[in-house]
């Protein structure tokens, strides 16, 4: 973990702070990716009821494309493929996650694509210090719901040759990448205000450790700058955590110097590993503002991520047309696709990555799934979210166990 290195080492001063940002945008020059896929997992008899994790494990068969399998605190089912180059990549991902739905599908269960739970109320069922701390410093309603009832599709960049410029285009493209790709409409059965939810949840969490971290300036700066700046999350196991609720890393770092509270390298390793901004630097890029999709669907959601960010040539295309919109999180969460200027932008972003995927490898059918896509979709401004919506009107009151099988389709 990056921070480890001279764990013990004292973290007094900015500058300190600043030479672990730095390493955090250092040690991944190529241009691979990797993904982790979240999916929330419903009993076919019964999609009101949480399904325990353990009947979730019992059901997983072995995967032979390498993906790691872990939860989340609310049973989310997270698969982690190798990282690779994207043909490699989707490949032996798509083989674990057919692999997996088979399975479950077998033990009556489902793996839904859902940015947020549509139906169930929070229930933790995981309860390790992490998540006891966690659940603490985030409160009521919102910690909850992000621990308990969002998926997510996250994609993971290598830095490149210009990491700065990688760090600008990820963050940059954001507004227009969550509107295109929302996904979590629905609450409790109910529209729940947001086209993306899910991303509506992070934005309401904590300003100081889920925000956007600012892109327009020196990444190394900006980065040190927000983990100073982050509330710290206490519990720790081998050290004890200053004061309020309200404290920070800086002010802890700028707080008595007694030998035996001052934070070290690997405190601070540790504090960055506790905030989630949209893309998080940490010897890569995680790009982490994309709902969970449709199965169909997310291996489109990757592979126009990743050509945005991989080709040089698209993304100073689609850079051209997400400028305009840049910092606009709180408008792309809550209209989406419906909103012209985002539609417009994401056409044009679209448009960019399918002139890049050939180069990168992406197979023909691959391709031609991006294209229906965004017919589909993005030129209508009909994202999944208002399909969603749509299908949850027409079938009337609270959702009934049938539309799950459009999530998991």
């Amino acid at each position: 973990m990056i921070g480890t290195e001279n764990g013990d080492a004292p973290i007094r001063r900015m500058a300190d702070v600043e030479e672990f940002a730095l390493r955090c945008f250092q040690g991944t020059p190529g241009d691979r990716i990797g993904v982790e896929l979240e999916f929330l997992v419903f009993d076919r008899a019964d999609p009101d009821r949480h399904v325990p994790i353990e009947k979730i494990e019992r059901a997983l068969p072995p995967l032979h494309g390498g993906s790691a399998v872990t939860f989340e605190p609310g049973g989310q089912l997270e698969l982690s493929g190798p990282p690779g180059d994207l043909p490699g990549v989707l490949g032996r991902l798509s083989a674990d996650v057919a692999a997996v739905r088979h399975a479950l599908d077998g033990a009556g269960l489902m793996a839904a694509g859902f940015g947020l739970d549509p139906l169930r109320r929070p229930c933790r069922q995981l309860r390790q210090e992490r998540y006891e701390a966690m659940a603490r410093l985030l409160g009521e309603p919102y910690g909850p719901l992000m621990m308990c009832l969002t998926a997510s599709i996250q994609v993971n960049v290598d830095l490149g040759r210009r990491p700065a410029e990688r760090w600008r285009h990820a963050n940059l493209f954001g507004p227009v990448l969550n509107a295109a790709f929302a996904n979590s409409p629905l609450l409790r059965g109910r529209p729940c205000g947001w086209m993306s939810g899910r991303q509506a949840v992070w934005l309401h969490l904590d300003h100081t450790r889920t925000r956007p971290v600012p892109c327009d300036a020196d990444p190394v700066v900006t980065w040190a700058a927000y983990l100073a700046g982050a509330r710290l999350m206490p519990g720790r196991e081998r050290r004890r955590r200053p004061g309020s609720p309200q404290r920070t890393f800086g002010d802890w770092m700028r707080g008595p110097r007694l030998p035996r509270n001052a934070p070290t390298a690997a405190d601070l390793a540790y504090h960055a590993t506790t905030v989630f901004p949209p893309v998080r630097p940490r010897g890569w890029l995680e790009i982490r503002y994309l709902d969970a999709l449709n199965p169909r669907w997310w291996p489109v959601c990757v592979a126009v991520t990743s050509a945005l960010l991989l080709d040089a040539a698209a993304a100073d295309t689609a850079a051209a047309y997400a400028e305009p919109l840049a910092g606009r999180w709180w408008q792309a969460a809550h209209a989406g696709l419906s909103d012209k200027g985002l539609r417009r932008a994401a056409e044009g972003c679209f448009r960019a990555a399918l002139g890049a995927l050939p180069a990168l490898g992406a197979s023909p059918g691959l391709v031609a799934d991006v294209e229906e896509y965004a017919a589909r979709h993005v030129t209508p401004g009909l994202g999944p979210a208002a399909e969603v919506l749509l299908r949850a009107r027409d079938l009337g009151g609270p959702l009934p166990g049938r539309i799950f099988e459009t999530a998991a389709a």
